[in-house]
């Protein structure tokens, strides 16, 4: 019993030495971050599955592996350290030969709180007009406030977007309910370019696609993603239905029949958001 007792006596003491220690405050770094993404647009590649995107300066979670042409599945924003930092993409390939190939090389400063879209696109086939190239969109629309941004990139190729046979497109964006407008939002946009922002009322916006200067439409006018409003306690979905948010039309062409990229034989549109909008004030 009484070495029971001595011992209590012990870790009593102890509890209260513990007790009296101060609370110490571990400092962590307040890493600034810009936002990035990657798209695989190029139709005519060697290989059947698709691109990996890389930092090779540091080790982060920035990585996009094997994006499929045309593929949105994995198309969202990672976080990635700001400053100068260097970026490669390689071709994804269970073949040894081949999975070190690097298909673009780039350096970029990326700025905090900037969000960017890397695009591969154009023809990676030599002697093929336009040659592949990789550039860097910055997504930073204004705030627009009671209102949406909407804008349009134009990755269409010569040849691969059904009746534009010069790839370029006049792009009208119109309330789902129409009609079609007759003058487009975006005039003879040209092929693997990007338009500016323009802002509308929220709702839904379907999207109109011709060669330049009218004729048929490319494909049935898709309506673009609507987004969900938010609460206080959970987050909106950007989106053309939210007051606030930016929304961006990709027109993407069909891949070349023949090549190892994803069989898609007809050009389409694919919609991704550029900013969310703001959250609301908690009560």
């Amino acid at each position: 019993m009484r070495r029971i007792f001595q011992l209590s006596v012990l870790c009593l003491t102890a509890g209260v030495v513990v007790a009296c220690v101060p609370e110490s405050v571990i400092q962590t770094e307040d890493i600034p971050t810009a936002g990035v993404r990657f798209l695989n647009v190029v139709p005519d590649t060697g290989a059947a599955s698709g691109m990996d995107f890389r930092p090779v300066d540091m080790v982060e979670n920035s990585t996009f592996y094997n994006m499929t042409f045309r593929n949105t599945t994995l198309f969202f924003y990672k976080n990635a350290r700001a400053g100068q930092r260097h970026f490669k993409i390689f071709l994804d390939d269970t073949l040894a030969s081949v999975a070190s190939t690097v298909m673009a090389d780039t350096n970029i400063n990326l700025e905090a709180g900037k969000r960017y879209t890397f695009i591969l696109w154009g023809f990676s086939r030599t002697g093929q007009t336009p040659a592949m190239k990789l550039d860097v969109i910055t997504d930073d629309p204004a705030d627009p406030g009671t209102q949406i941004a909407l804008r349009t990139i134009n990755a269409c190729l010569p040849g691969l977007c059904g009746a534009a046979a010069n790839g370029v497109v006049d792009v009208k964006q119109y309330p789902s309910a129409g009609p079609v407008p007759g003058t487009p939002t975006w005039g003879a946009v040209p092929v693997m370019s990007f338009s500016t922002y323009v802002q509308t009322a929220p709702g839904g916006i379907k999207y109109n696609v011709t060669p330049a200067g009218g004729g048929a439409a490319l494909f049935t006018d898709p309506t673009a993603i609507a987004g969900t409003a938010g609460t206080i306690d959970i987050e909106a979905i950007p989106g053309t239905t939210v007051a606030g948010s930016a929304v961006t039309g990709i027109v993407v062409p069909r891949s070349v029949a023949g090549t190892k990229a994803v069989s898609i034989t007809t050009p389409g549109m694919i919609f991704v958001w550029d900013r969310r909008p703001p959250r609301l004030p908690t009560q």
